[in-house]
C-alpha cells in the first residue's frame, strides 16, 4: 500500500513539473509572438511615416503604446510623426514623456528642442540641444540645429563654431556646408557664403539628390539663397 501511495505521489509531481514545463512554454510563446508583433508594428509605421501616410503609422504607434507603455523609442516615434503633420503639442507630449520613461534618450532632447524652436521658446532649445550633445557629443544634428539657433539669435561667430564641429563627423556635409553658407550670408560676408554655397552643390552633385527628398529639399533651398544673394550683390 506504501509503493502504491508512494508511485501516485511520484507521478502527481511529474504532472505538476510538467504542467510547469507546459505553461512556461505557453508564456515564453506568447512572450515571443508579442516581440514579433511588435516588431512587426514598428517596422511597417516606420514605413509607412517614410511614405507619408501619416494617419495609419499613427495607428501603429497608439497599437504599440497600447500594449507596451513604457517604451520610449515608440513615444517619440509618435511625437516624430505627430510634429511631422503640424500636430505639436501632441508632440511635445509624446517627447515628456518619451524623456520621463529613458532621460538619456538623446534624439527626444533633440526634437523637443526643434518643437521649442517653433514656438519662439530659442532659450529652452538651446537647453534641451546642450542636453542632447552632453548625453552624445557626436550627434551631428543637435550640433546642426544649436548653430542654427545660435544664428537665429545673431550670435553667427558662435553659430559657426557649431557647424565647424559637426563637420568633423564626416555626416550630413551637404547640409552643414549650406546652413555654414548661410550663416556667412546674413552676417554679411559674401565670399565665404558663396564658397561654402558651392561646396555644398558639390557635395549634392556627388549624389542623386533628386531620388532622396531631403537633399532635394536642401538643392532647391541652396538655389534660393544663392539667388538672393546674387540679386543681393547686383544691387
Amino acid at each position: 500500500m506504501s509503493t502504491l501511495t508512494s508511485k501516485i505521489e511520484q507521478n502527481n509531481s511529474c504532472n505538476a513539473v510538467s504542467n510547469k514545463i507546459i505553461t512556461i512554454e505557453h508564456r515564453t510563446q506568447r512572450s515571443s509572438k508579442l516581440v514579433f508583433d511588435q516588431r512587426y508594428l514598428r517596422s511597417n509605421a516606420l514605413k509607412l511615416a517614410k511614405q507619408g501616410y501619416y494617419s495609419q503609422a499613427i495607428a501603429f504607434f497608439n497599437q504599440l503604446i497600447y500594449s507596451n507603455f513604457t517604451n520610449a523609442i515608440d513615444f517619440h516615434n509618435r511625437g516624430l510623426i505627430y510634429f511631422q503633420i503640424g500636430e505639436n503639442q501632441k508632440a511635445f507630449c509624446d517627447y515628456n514623456t518619451a524623456l520621463k520613461l529613458n532621460p538619456k534618450l538623446v534624439a527626444a532632447y533633440n526634437n523637443r528642442a526643434n518643437y521649442y524652436v517653433v514656438c519662439g521658446n530659442l532659450t529652452a532649445a538651446l537647453a534641451d540641444y546642450d542636453q542632447a550633445i552632453d548625453l552624445n557629443p557626436t550627434y551631428v544634428r543637435a550640433w546642426i540645429n544649436r548653430g542654427i539657433t545660435l544664428r537665429d539669435l545673431g550670435q553667427y561667430e558662435e553659430a559657426i563654431e557649431n557647424f565647424e564641429i559637426a563637420l568633423l563627423f564626416g555626416q550630413l556635409e551637404a547640409y552643414i556646408w549650406a546652413e555654414y553658407g548661410r550663416t556667412y550670408h546674413l552676417w554679411g560676408d559674401c565670399n565665404c557664403a558663396i564658397a561654402a554655397y558651392n561646396r555644398a552643390f558639390t557635395l549634392l552633385s556627388c549624389i542623386n539628390s533628386k531620388k532622396e527628398v531631403f537633399n532635394y529639399r536642401l538643392h532647391l533651398q541652396l538655389e534660393s539663397w544663392s539667388n538672393e544673394l546674387s540679386y543681393r550683390n547686383l544691387i
